[in-house]
């Protein structure tokens, strides 16, 4: 008895293996099902809109890139160095003194986008007198200015930042200025800008790699 009960169990194995590789052997026949040129088309539109979309948010709400055009910032900023620069930021977050910020350059249907560094606050009164800036009427250190490159300006001209009278700013008012003092267009010969004319700030440098760096 105990060997026919055996018996049963192997052939009822036997018959599960044979099922199995039957249905293998069903499947590898059948084709593989080839998506027709339409489905394909369909696909690759999907993809690129969804890509569209993707970097259209990405640089309407968080980052744009930018590309430095003269030498108002040098040398914090070259000529041509490329980056990015946060939309984010500047949306959202509070504008503090010596941000880097980029402005809309407010000449008539200008396109331009200036980067430049926040200097003077709404509210505040900004001069500046023999070479050192006031706020308020006391004068302020600027430790991002580049200690050599301003010396040899000062040297070579006899200034490194030039003189100018008071200037009180709105509530909504910043006043902004390259760090190259004499060779930026800025808030000395254009007036202060608008909080809304500011549309990002802190610089991300990506290329040349060699001035791979975050300007804040």
């Amino acid at each position: 008895m105990e060997n026919d009960k055996t018996n049963d169990i192997i052939d009822v194995d036997v018959i599960k293996e044979e099922v199995i590789e039957e249905e293998k052997t069903e499947e590898a026949k059948e084709p593989e099902k080839k998506p027709t040129f339409k489905e394909e088309a369909i696909d690759f539109i999907k993809t690129f809109v969804i890509c569209l979309g993707a970097v259209w948010l990405l640089t309407t709400f968080v980052f744009t890139p930018v590309r430095v055009d003269g030498m108002s910032m040098y040398p914090t900023l070259h000529d041509d160095d490329l980056g990015i620069a946060s939309i984010f930021s500047a949306k959202y977050l509070k504008i503090e003194r010596f941000d880097v910020v980029v402005v809309n350059d407010k000449a008539e249907n200008s396109k331009d986008h200036w980067v430049k560094r926040v200097i003077g606050l709404p509210g505040e009164t900004i001069s500046c007198m023999d070479d050192v800036v006031y706020i308020n009427g006391e004068p302020i250190e600027e430790p991002f200015l580049d200690t050599e490159y301003a010396n040899t300006q000062r040297k070579n001209l006899g200034f490194f930042t030039s003189d100018f009278d008071e200037v009180t700013l709105g509530e909504n008012e910043y006043f902004v200025m390259g760090d190259n003092r004499t060779n930026s267009t800025d808030s000395r010969y254009v007036g202060p800008f608008t909080r809304d004319n500011i549309t990002c700030k802190d610089v991300l440098i990506y290329y040349p790699f060699s001035n791979f760096k975050l300007v804040k």
